[in-house]
């Protein structure tokens, strides 16, 4: 015993002594852990109450119902999907090239080559979709009477889409070329290639495989913006699948093509979207 301690204390050091129980507080990872466990049953009991609020009934009635979607197929996938998969291949077409084009002009040590590709990136990054779909569909052809777009309507898109993606995917190479070394080019110079030379060869195959995931998630962006063709003077065999969709919904004064038709949108987005977050975690592990 202490000969500080006072005697009769109840120290539960002291042998002998009553031992006083400590009030010991909750941790902070059970705290983390019971905060999820409410927030998960706060989630579950909201998601029960909209299902029992909701009339299941009249919902699959206007949004899918199988009479009317049975009417869509093969339609549905022979032409709208098909159609929308051209669209968006061509339209990526045309704005990579142009994309790569605008990048080595933003990137040129010539001043109005920088200028030009600046103006051309901003302008175009700034304006809707919908505003360069309908100068391509009604202003040029005003402005210019007889120029006919190689593949009528299937050039058309392929123009307008091109035209938005270009000023994204020029930023998107210009960022991937300047991620290459600076070294690589240098070397390509030192064995007697000329600037064109290394770029093409060396520093530009190097930058479109650090550039591949952004590239295909503005692939997966083209694909949901070809649904501005509605806007466009299309046959019935040139509709893409919202246009297909909408269509279909006047004619059945129901709602079920256009559900359907995003529905397919999905099949095509999500698998681009899983092969996206592959790719960038490839890149992620090569790095």
């Amino acid at each position: 015993m202490s000969l500080h301690s006072p005697v009769g204390t109840d120290d539960p050091k002291v042998p002998g002594s009553p031992e006083v129980p400590r009030l010991r507080g909750m941790s902070p990872r059970r705290r983390r852990r019971l905060s999820r466990l409410a927030q998960y049953a706060l989630f579950a009991v909201a998601l029960l109450m909209l299902a029992t609020m909701a009339d299941w009934g009249r919902l699959q009635q206007q949004f899918l119902d199988p009479g009317v979607a049975q009417q869509l197929f093969p339609d549905l996938i022979t032409i709208a999907l098909f159609n929308t998969i051209v669209y968006t291949l061509t339209g990526f077409a045309v704005g990579l090239l142009l994309g790569l084009v605008i990048a080595l002009m933003r990137l040129s040590s010539v001043g109005p080559y920088r200028w030009l590709a600046m103006a051309y990136i901003e302008f175009f990054r700034g304006l809707p979709a919908l505003l360069i779909f309908i100068f391509v569909g009604v202003g040029v052809p005003l402005a210019f009477p007889g120029l006919v777009f190689p593949g009528g309507a299937y050039g058309q898109v392929a123009c307008a889409l091109g035209l938005v993606s270009a000023a994204y995917m020029a930023e998107t190479i210009r960022a991937g070329i300047q991620a290459v070394p600076r070294g690589q080019l240098e070397a390509a110079r030192t064995l007697g290639m000329s600037h064109a030379t290394a770029m093409r060869s060396i520093v530009i195959p190097q930058a479109f495989r650090i550039i591949v995931p952004p590239l295909t998630n503005e692939l997966v962006l083209l694909f949901k913006d070809s649904s501005l063709v509605l806007f466009l003077g299309v046959t019935l065999e040139q509709r893409e699948l919202t246009k297909f969709g909408r269509d279909l919904a006047s004619q059945e004064a129901n709602t079920t093509p256009i559900f359907v038709a995003g529905l397919c949108y999905l099949l095509v987005t999500i698998p681009l979207g899983l092969l996206v977050r592959r790719l960038e975690t490839q890149h992620s592990k090569a790095r």
